[in-house]
Formats: structure tokens, sequence, C-alpha cells
């Protein structure tokens, strides 16, 4: 059976249609027919949707680079990350909580799986998207054009979520105990495309264990974290890097399944992490969470850890600034619902939400922002 058409794909199809009859059938005596049929089909595509023909799902229109969107859309993509990851759920909680508390607006927000970060700014860019998950070290080069970025990409910040706390994790039957017991096995180090790299690189050779792009101490192996639970499982991998807002699901499968070993950071390279990088900041994973209950089977006390660049939502700089301001204030006064469908959510918050992690804040968040009294001028403003 046919599978049935997205507005996006009738709109996508619509546009190929008028693309044609601008450009005329090569016979002369069809022309009035194809004009009647195109316009008939347009009507019928306006009365669907309800609103005028610009008004379809974001990124129809506009270049690469622009990040152009309709002013209003009817569907709100927000890029997010493959399963297994707490930007997926952050990103999918988010979503269901702002079309919970929309009101009379005409709008939907469309989480979707993404290879993460990397793949969120592109759509940025491309205006396939209007909102994206982030990692801020990597929107952090992305925003000025260095590491793996041919040129800035003008993405703008909407808000400062949790941390995105980084752990390697192997089997306790691997005799793996330290990051530089990494030299030499197989190791899962994120999606391939999803930009790990960024933050990798400069953790691993802290630790004395080179990746780059050139040069690997280690076999790296490109897999999202529900895979790499399963390479693990399998013996297929030896180990495995893992981030996220706590608890990280992948993490808690893994530890359910298998005698999991959370390998330690050296202290001094940790603390030097922390002050060289600005995207870096200080982490613990504790043994317990707010309910006494155990984090993660097996940790049995507190992890000094690093959170790796902020969870941050993202948009693009050319984004309407009303939309945006809408979209900030549903999440800061529903914060309460998204912190019930994950613990992330109590990260939305004073002293966090507007905190400055490297990338700009788009003007229509900062409206917000000033409103409720807890913008700062050193902050980042447009």
């Amino acid at each position: 059976m046919m599978e049935p058409q997205t507005t996006a794909q009738i709109v996508d199809n619509s546009a190929s249609e008028w693309r044609w009859e601008r450009q005329g059938p090569r016979w002369p005596a069809l022309r009035g027919k194809v004009c009647g049929v195109a316009a008939c089909l347009a009507a019928l595509l306006i009365a669907t949707i309800g609103c005028d023909p610009a008004s379809g799902p974001a990124g129809n229109a506009g270049e690469a680079g622009s990040g152009t969107t309709p002013a209003v859309p009817r569907f709100i993509t927000m890029g997010t990350a493959p399963s297994g990851g707490a930007f997926f759920d952050v990103g999918n909680a988010i979503a269901s909580v702002i079309n919970e508390h929309r009101g009379e607006a005409k709008w939907t927000v469309q989480p979707s799986a993404t290879k993460g970060t990397q793949q969120n700014i592109r759509m940025l860019d491309k205006g396939e998207a209007l909102l994206g998950m982030s990692n801020a070290a990597i929107s952090y080069f992305a925003a000025r054009g260095e590491g793996v970025w041919d040129r800035p990409y003008q993405v703008r910040a909407v808000m400062t979520l949790a941390p995105n706390v980084g752990l390697f994790i192997a089997k306790r039957e691997s005799g793996i105990r330290s990051l530089a017991d990494l030299k030499g096995k197989r190791v899962a180090v994120g999606p391939a495309g999803a930009g790990f790299e960024t933050f990798l690189g400069p953790l691993l050779t802290a630790h004395g264990v080179t990746y780059t792009e050139q040069l690997q101490d280690f076999t790296p192996v490109a897999a999202d974290y529900t895979t790499a639970v399963q390479l693990l499982g399998d013996g297929n991998i030896d180990a495995a890097f893992m981030g996220g807002a706590i608890p990280v699901a992948a993490i808690t499968q893994a530890t359910s399944a298998m005698d999991i070993v959370f390998l330690p950071f050296d202290e001094a390279a940790r603390q030097k992490l922390i002050a060289d990088y600005p995207f870096f900041n200080d982490a613990v994973v504790p043994a317990k969470n707010a309910s006494g209950q155990p984090t993660y089977k097996g940790l049995e006390q507190d992890l000094p850890a690093i959170n790796v660049g902020s969870m941050q939502l993202l948009t693009h700089a050319n984004v309407d600034e009303d939309l945006v301001y809408t979209l900030t204030k549903i999440i800061w006064e529903n914060r309460e619902a998204i912190a019930a469908r994950h613990p992330a959510g109590r990260a939305i918050n004073e002293a966090n939400a507007a905190r400055d992690v490297g990338t700009k804040f788009h003007p229509g968040a900062i409206k917000f922002y000033k409103e409720i009294g807890i913008w700062k001028s050193s902050d980042g403003a447009e």
C-alpha cells in the first residue's frame, strides 16, 4: 500500500509542478490545460494547509547559508539526535511540552531524529529545520568557522540546557581501567558525522591518547549509543564514549545488562581541560539520584567528570524574533513539565537558561530573558 504523503511532500510536489508550468509544456496546445490543473492543485493545497502557500514546513524556501524560513511556519522541525542518547529524549520532551502549551498558535513542533549536532547545524543553515539540539563545544566552533567548519554558521542560542556529561565505559572483564588503556582497543566514539571529535580530540590528548583525523592510538568505531551498547555486549568493541544529561538511557541499559566499569579522568588533566577550553566545565556523576536511587548500577561513589559541552537549543539568526520569543516563553513557563519527562529539564532555571557557553543568543530569546530579569549584559548577545 502506498504511504500517505506528508505536507512536506505535498508542498515539494506542488513546487515542482509550478516550476514545470512556468517553463511551459513543449506543446502549446496543452498550455491552457496544464495551467488550469496547476491552478486547481494550488487552490486545493491552500485549502488543505489552511494558510498561504509560503507557510509550509520550515526549510522549503531559502538557500544554503540563509537559514530563511517563513515567519510563521506550519510545521517547526526540531533536529535532535539518534535514539538512546539524552539529546533525543530531551528534544522530544521539549517538543511535546511546547505543543501541549502553544495555545491558539497554528504551528506544531516536530522532533526529528538526526545524526546529532553537526547535522542539526547544517539543517538550520539550509532552512531544513528551525530548531536544533546542540553540543556547545561543536556549536562554538561552527559559529566561528573553525575546525571542520568551512565558514561561520549563523546559529543562535535559544536556551542553555543541561550539562552534557561525558563518560567512557567498558566491560569489567576487558581489563580496561583508565583512558590510557584505550590504546590499541576498539572504541565507540559516537555516531558518524555527529562531530564528537571536536571535544574527544583534546580530551583524549590530555590523557596521552592521540585522536585526530590523521592519527589515532585506537580503532575508532562510529556508532550511536544504542548500537554501541549492542557492540559492547557482543564483544565487537572494547569501550565506548557516551555523554548527555544524566541519566543517559544507553548507559542505564548497559549497566543493567553487563558488569560495567566507568573509566576515571586523571584529575590534573581534567582540571587543565576545564581551564583551557571555554566549553569544558566541571561535572560530577552522583552515585545516587535525587530520589536516593543509584544513578547507574555499579557506580558506588560520586564520579568526577567533565561537561563536554552543555546541551543547547539552537535556531538560526534569521528566524522571526517574535516566534523565538514565544517558543522561549513556552519552554520557560512549562519547565516543570519538561523536567517531569526528563530530569534534564531541571537545568532550565534562572542560573542556567541564559548562560553564555560560546554561541550568541537570538534576539527573541534575549527579549524574554530581559523581561524575566535573568539576562546579564555579559551574556552572549547579538
